[in-house]
């Protein structure tokens, strides 16, 4: 295990690479954490790839930290290159950090592709990145294209879709009323809870799907025909 506290505070301790590629998920954890530490720039590659297959869930969360610890003007286009990987997970968690470094030179990296990414886990990390990177005037936009996904994946992607278009506010409902308008009643329903969500935020998506979902299969008319 590579410790944190070394006494060569000031110089990374040339191990850590390898280190960061431990069998032991605590000698990871704490690899990262020593480079989040020092925040050498000649370590940042090798966080960067470690990101990208890396197993386990806190070992990853910290390695995410490291990176928000070295200056952004290097981080960020090492991580837009990233967005660019075959692995799911390098794109992944390259945009999970994009979202918490918060830079906003990164939007342009927010892709229509990466957006509707076949990869439900990639495409849920789009979304909480573009919510936070999108800029002034250009909510309108970004709120059409995630509604255009409403329906999609299972309860925890609709949930995370749902939130990033709360998040977004008011200029989602016309968006919303698209979906409300669909065909599709999977696409409907989704809309319909997304709609409650946005109206009362302390509402729970479960009851809110379960609500939309009554809504769908009644009908609106018939619906209001059997309230008290």
């Amino acid at each position: 295990m590579v410790p944190v506290n070394s006494t060569h505070r000031n110089s990374p301790d040339t191990r850590l690479p390898d280190a960061l590629g431990a069998g032991d998920s605590s000698a990871r954890l704490q690899a990262a954490l020593a480079v989040g530490t020092h925040a050498d720039p000649g370590l940042l590659d090798a966080l960067v790839a470690r990101c990208a297959i890396e197993p386990d869930f806190f070992v990853r969360d910290t390695l995410t930290w490291a990176l928000t610890r070295f200056p952004s003007e290097i981080t960020v286009p090492r991580l837009r290159a990233e967005l660019r990987s075959e692995r799911a997970q390098a794109r992944s968690q390259a945009l999970h950090t994009l979202s918490k470094i918060g830079d906003g030179s990164a939007w342009p990296a927010i892709t229509r592709s990466l957006l509707r990414d076949a990869d439900d886990e990639v495409a849920r990390s789009a979304w909480r990145a573009a919510v936070v990177l999108v800029p002034a005037g250009e909510q309108k936009g970004l709120a059409a294209e995630l509604a255009a996904q409403l329906g999609r994946g299972d309860g925890n992607v609709q949930l995370s879709l749902s939130r990033a278009l709360v998040a977004l506010g008011d200029v989602i409902e016309p968006a919303l009323q698209t979906g409300l308008a669909s065909a599709d009643p999977t696409v409907r329903a989704h809309a319909h809870a997304t709609e409650r969500l946005l109206r009362d935020p302390a509402a729970g998506f479960g009851p809110a799907v379960g609500e939309a979902k009554r809504i769908v299969a009644l009908g609106p008319e018939r619906v209001e025909g059997t309230a008290c």
